[in-house]
This record gives structure tokens, sequence and C-alpha cells, in this order.
């Protein structure tokens, strides 16, 4: 447990809380959002950071090809589709100054590890959607640029996706759900409860769906965020205080 030294409810835990809704503890999700948010406050390194990360905490499920990554004393990138990269990007929307720069900063760090242009495009749809969040655009505004942009369908509702829906942990079969599930969304509990609501690996939705929704609604449940702070490990807890410390997520409400 950790010593609360920073008040709660600025703490920026979105996608932390997604994972870890419903979860009864945190998965790689969080770990490797943690480590891009340290990555963020020293010097972008995000090969090495990752690296460290993994190995600090091995017991995860991670993939085949990024275990053999973590492994790897010069990491290659491994050309992988899917949504590893998503997952943790929403840092890089609450930092960068300027759509492009988020854009070109999401590349960076999908291509590190996930390098196919899929896994690459996730990630700049997920840190674009977050960046677009914090800085008060509509969520019409945020549909049609994500779907103008990323060539992502938007126009279905949870509703529709849910009954022939089992998750695909592809980008083009995860993140557009993750974005809807924000999109239907009217607070950032419902959020990340559509987005559980779809079978299969809810965490992982949940958690891309989780960044986006606390970029827009600012605030989150005090019962989520007291679970977060209870089950954060201090290593991990200690680097998400000080990333909202230093970029507080309220300057744009």
């Amino acid at each position: 447990m950790v010593t609360i030294n920073y008040l709660a409810d600025k703490l920026i835990i979105g996608a932390i809380g997604g994972d870890m809704y419903g979860n009864n503890g945190f998965t790689g999700n969080t770990i490797f959002t943690v480590a891009v948010m340290d990555s963020l406050l020293n010097g972008r390194d995000y090969t090495g950071f990752l690296q460290a990360y993994g190995r600090k905490f091995p017991d995860q499920s991670y993939g085949a090809g990024f275990m053999r990554w973590l492994r790897q004393e010069d990491p290659v990138p491994f050309n992988s589709w899917n949504n590893g990269a998503a997952l943790r990007v929403s840092p890089i929307g609450l930092v960068c100054r300027t759509l492009q720069e988020v854009l070109d900063e999401a590349r960076r760090n999908a291509g590190v590890s996930h390098s196919h242009p899929d896994g690459i495009k996730g990630a700049q749809a997920v840190a674009a959607a977050v960046f677009l969040a914090r800085n008060g655009r509509t969520k019409e505004e945020i549909r049609s640029y994500i779907e103008s942009e990323f060539s992502y369908n938007l126009h279905k509702t949870i509703e529709e996706i849910r009954p022939g829906y089992y998750y695909d942990q592809s980008c083009q079969g995860s993140v557009p759900e993750s974005i809807i599930a924000f999109l239907d969304s009217t607070d950032y509990e419902s959020a990340i409860s559509l987005a559980i609501s779809l079978e299969g690996s809810r965490n992982a939705i949940a958690s891309i769906t989780g960044g986006i929704a606390q970029a827009y609604y600012k605030d989150m449940p005090g019962h989520i965020v007291r679970n977060i702070t209870e089950m954060l490990p201090p290593a991990l807890y200690e680097i998400v205080e000080e990333f909202s410390k230093t970029y507080p997520l309220r300057l744009f409400r």
C-alpha cells in the first residue's frame, strides 16, 4: 500500500483505472503506461524504460513477441500489428503541445516495438483522441478527426457491436471499439462499464477507453481512485504522482 502524498482526484490514472476496474489488480497495460510516463519525465528513451519496467515486473502475461523483445540486449522492432503500443500511449496525449507532435511522438513510441503500420496507426489514434479530449474538443469533433485521419468506423454503437464481438488484440479489432465506448459514455465509469461489456480481454479495451475518458471528463469516481491507490505498488505510484504534478490535467479543464 502506498502513502498518498498528492490529492487523489488529481492523479492521472484513467488508463490504469480501466485496466484495474473489475480486474482486482493491474496488468502489463498499467506497467507500460507508467513506463511511458517515466520516459516522458526523463528523456523519452522509450526502449530503455519499457525494457526496464518489463524486466522489473516479469510475471505478467506478455505476448511472446514482446517477451522476446524485452529480453534482447539490442532490441529491434518486431512488426506487430496488435494493440500493445495503443495500450500504453495515453500519457503522450497529455504531454504534447500540438496534434502533430502527438502523432510524431506516438509513432516513435510504437515504432520501438510495434512497428507494423496498423500498430503505429492504433497508437496514434489513441494518443490523438486523448489530446483532443484533454483540450476540450467535442465528441463529434473527436469522432470526425479519428475517422478521417485513421479510417476507423466510429459510427456504430457499443449496443450494436456487442452481440457479435469477441476480443481481437489487433489494433483494427480493438482500438475503434475502445474509442466508441468513450463516445457512447456519459461519465468515466459508464465509459469503463461499456468497455468491459464487450466479450474477451475487457481490461485491454477498458485501458484505452479509460485514458480517453479521464482526459475528457477530468473526474473519476472515488471508489475507483481508492482501489488504484491501494493496489498500486510504490514503484509505480510514485511515477504516476510525479507525472500528475508535472502535467496536471485540470489545467486543461
